[in-house]
């Protein structure tokens, strides 16, 4: 049934499904591991059971999430020995190694203390149990470290050679982990990261305050989030624009999709608000624009010129409506947080931020943002890079397996019906866990190991007396 289709399309429409639904959750469990290190350094530091009780509720919902982002992520691994093997070939003497620094620092890190952190509280002590705790959410900021620096090692590569097989090889590896754009990444998505968990922790505050105002461990979520989007949001905003700026200077093309700069403008290019990109015709149609607010962002001179596609063969133009549109969404819903979290300061101020019905309803609409935020701003880096895997280096079309269409294709069917069924079970359950508010005595996840693996069971040791 997939004889018509072109086999790199499909591979390619593979990976993104599948990471569509990785990412998410890898975004929401790095936040989530560092507000529940605050909450338990919290509750050490002043003894509220509010806090404990924040930390237990979370930490189910934590397991559930790392869970489905581990699983997802694995197979995500495994495409680039399936479908992509001229890729792997091509790019794995760079590629290789970054990936093997997450699973050695970051991975094994987290596996080694998430079970005592899940588990152990009660067994190992509080302050043993709290360095656990420290270390699930370093491994995490650690694996978006690497997995970061090996993405922008694609979008600008830097400290390579290419050996006599066509290989990428590290020439230095300090240029090859530390490229060009890897630290405006790196802070971009880990705000994000902080900004799609205070989100997901607001809207469940404000949805059981809905219900009831009085409630104490919604008041304090509720609090926190309104906090990290308030301070967060507005860092976020500055952090996006410098990314931009690098990525003007080193991936224009890109610049030019997400901008709909079909022509170049030597005088002053104008800010595309919305439009219609269109590919064929090399215009954005019913555009709706300010004339030169354009270079004022991107080179702050209202004057300044700026390339358009015109100046790039048309073979190398990325999809240019995917990139405008991903675009303009994540950006549209970076403003509306900042509006959340100035909304908030207001509503702190008068002294109505437990009472304030409407701030509430914009918080629980606002849960998903960040969560559709990181997929659209994924969708504008990966697509923007486009037609390329290395970014002018290495085209997608030469980085595919020789794989017929119907073997892709089936695969990707396959994985549909995997995903949607067991993601969605998944996620209706995060949701059920969610819908019910903190108690009081609030315990973490349950474990139906026996407390003794060894030695004389507690059953035995009675019968015997």
């Amino acid at each position: 049934m997939f004889e018509g289709f072109d086999a790199v399309v499909l591979a390619r429409a593979q990976f993104a499904f599948t990471m569509s639904f990785h990412i998410v959750f890898p975004a929401f469990s790095v936040g989530l591991a560092s507000y529940l290190a605050v909450l338990e350094a919290l509750w050490l530091w002043t003894g509220r059971e509010v806090y404990i009780n924040l930390f237990n509720y979370w930490l189910k919902i934590f397991a559930v999430a790392f869970g489905m982002g581990v699983v997802s992520g694995i197979v995500m691994s495994y495409q680039f020995g399936t479908n992509w093997s001229a890729f792997a070939d091509k790019t794995g003497p760079v590629i290789g190694p970054l990936m093997a620094y997450e699973v050695l620092t970051a991975f094994f890190l987290e596996a080694g203390f998430l079970g005592v952190m899940l588990f152990g509280l009660e067994r190992v002590g509080h302050r043993l149990h709290f360095v656990a705790t420290l270390m699930v959410a370093t491994g995490t900021l650690i694996s978006a470290f690497w997995i970061l620096s090996a993405n922008s090692w694609m979008q600008t590569p830097a400290g390579y050679a290419v050996n006599a097989d066509g290989q990428f090889i590290a020439a230095d590896w300090l240029k090859v982990i530390f490229n060009p754009s890897f630290p405006y990444r790196l802070v971009h998505m880990v705000l994000a990261a902080y900004l799609t968990t205070a989100l997901v922790v607001g809207a469940v505050g404000a949805f059981h305050l809905l219900r009831d105002q009085h409630l104490a461990g919604p008041r304090v979520m509720f609090s926190m989030a309104m906090w990290m989007a308030a301070l967060v949001a507005p860092i976020q905003i500055v952090a996006g624009d410098q990314h931009g700026l690098n990525t003007l200077e080193h991936q224009p093309t890109k610049i030019m999709a997400m901008e709909g700069h079909f022509d170049s403008h030597p005088d002053g290019a104008p800010l595309i608000l919305f439009g219609l990109p269109d590919m064929d015709a090399g215009k954005v149609k019913y555009a709706l624009e300010v004339p030169r607010l354009g270079s004022l962002i991107l080179k702050h001179s209202l004057d300044a010129p700026l390339n358009g596609l015109d100046t790039v063969p048309r073979e190398n133009w990325p999809p240019v409506p995917v990139t405008f549109w991903a675009f303009r969404i994540m950006v549209g819903l970076g403003f509306l947080i900042f509006a959340l979290g100035l909304f908030s300061l207001l509503a702190r101020y008068i002294g109505t931020l437990y009472q304030s019905r409407l701030l509430h309803l914009f918080a629980a609409a606002m849960g998903p943002a960040g969560l559709i935020a990181v997929l659209a701003g994924w969708f504008t880096t990966e697509t923007g890079r486009q037609p390329f895997t290395v970014y002018g280096l290495l085209r997608t079309a030469e980085s595919a397996s020789p794989l017929a269409a119907p073997a892709v294709g089936s695969s990707l069917a396959a994985f549909a019906i995997v995903y949607f069924a067991v993601f969605t079970a998944g996620v209706v359950y995060l949701l059920r866990l969610m819908a019910q508010p903190p108690h009081p005595g609030e315990q973490g996840p349950s474990s139906s190991l026996p407390a003794r693996a060894a030695g004389i069971t507690p059953a035995v040791e009675g019968v015997m007396r």
